[in-house]
């Protein structure tokens, strides 16, 4: 499970992780509680997963301005 943090945009990276499926790794989202949204992924190595997800962000057009925090819960 991976924890992201982000006071803005929450909808737009709810589906930009949903959506990816990329060498077998997904996301789902499992719980929103204000600006913390909850995610499962499919694969064990969590850390790669959060790692996944933060470059998945930033690689937008608006990721590299946008403030949030992605760690593993």
């Amino acid at each position: 499970m991976i924890i992201l943090n982000c006071p803005m945009k929450r909808d737009y990276i709810t589906e930009l992780l949903e959506t990816y499926d990329k060498e077998g790794v997904t996301f789902k989202k499992i719980a929103e509680q204000g600006m913390k949204l909850t995610f499962e992924t499919n694969i064990e190595d969590e850390e790669k997963a959060a790692k996944i997800a933060k470059e998945t962000i930033k690689a937008t057009e608006i990721g590299s301005v946008l403030y949030f925090q992605v760690s593993v819960g």
